[in-house]
């Protein structure tokens, strides 16, 4: 494959596998687009985006403009003569003067089977909606919300053991040689974009920090997909004695109960939803290391019916 011309736009972990890739089939990256360097922890210290810190360590120009709406910046990005930029994740909008210079398009991996799950959170809301198939989409990018057309789709299974995290990073990795082979078709020719179908969309609404606080009124099966889908954040997570617990792990149980939504009713920790059972298999106190359940009850009682929150 000829190496191309190419600007790359990300900043998260799950870009990283695809400007790995995009290096090592020897393209040319002339500049990679990230967000700006953030305070973080006690010291307020500005930290890189992942992206940022892989590209410097690799020898990359790294550019983090606030945004990419001033005149300056679109004449900056245009100079650069890409013939594709490639975008992973960026999070910012891009105007359109950026996305119509590159003569192969502005690329978007995004985590998800379009047109399901358009939107900010597609690995969650798959997991939440109990999806047996999940994968990455390339597209074209326009005006509209992941509605470019399709250049590439690859699939990949939900099983009953699937977390976020495993999902984020086998689809990152998948992602990324969905990246490099439309690429190469896409410069030979081989590949023509699809428009999305008007059937079949669903739109993934962003995550907030209490999406994870458990409603036992609900069915067992969606709270363990909840713990599935939402650790590491915004966490899972109910509310005892005026502590919040996390919940790490957790399994469906083959028990039916009388007793009230959130009524321990089981050993080690087995608590009764609103259909069905749910047993808390690993949590973690605030400020305390994550122990099994059999583990954390020694230092904290839940015996028989108590009522959780």
């Amino acid at each position: 494959m000829i190496p191309l011309r190419l600007i790359f736009l990300g900043s998260p972990d799950f870009a990283l596998p695809t400007l790995g890739a995009l290096i090592d089939a020897n393209h040319e990256i002339v500049a990679v687009y990230t967000h700006p360097p953030r305070p973080t922890g006690r010291g307020h210290h500005e930290k890189p985006c992942p992206v940022h810190a892989f590209a410097e360590a690799r020898g990359l120009k790294v550019r983090t403009p606030e945004t990419l709406s001033r005149k300056a910046e679109q004449e900056a990005f245009v100079a650069l003569e890409a013939d594709a930029a490639v975008v992973v994740a960026y999070g910012f909008i891009l105007p359109k003067v950026i996305l119509n210079k590159p003569h192969l398009g502005c690329l978007n991996v995004h985590a998800s089977l379009l047109p399901r799950w358009r939107g900010a959170a597609p690995i969650q809301r798959a997991l939440l909606a109990g999806d047996n198939k999940t994968g990455v989409t390339v597209m074209q990018i326009d005006k509209g919300l992941d509605t470019g057309p399709v250049l590439m789709r690859k699939e990949i299974p939900i099983d009953a053991k699937t977390t976020a995290t495993r999902l984020h990073d086998d689809l990152a990795e998948v992602g990324a040689k969905a990246m490099t082979q439309t690429l190469e078709r896409l410069a030979a020719g081989k590949l023509r974009p699809v428009p999305q179908p008007e059937d079949g969309v669903t739109y993934a609404a962003k995550l907030n920090k209490d999406d994870g606080l458990i409603d036992w009124r609900r069915p067992a099966i969606e709270l363990e997909r909840a713990v599935r889908a939402l650790n590491p954040w915004p966490g899972v997570w109910f509310e005892y004695m005026g502590e919040r617990i996390k919940l790490l792990h957790a399994l469906l149980v083959a028990m039916e109960s009388d007793a009230e939504p959130g009524t321990v009713i089981g050993v080690p920790l087995v608590v009764a939803c609103g259909e069905g059972a749910l047993a808390c298999m690993r949590l973690q106190r605030p400020a305390r290391e994550a122990l099994e359940a059999e583990d954390f009850l020694r230092g904290y009682s839940l015996p028989g019916g108590t009522r959780l929150g």
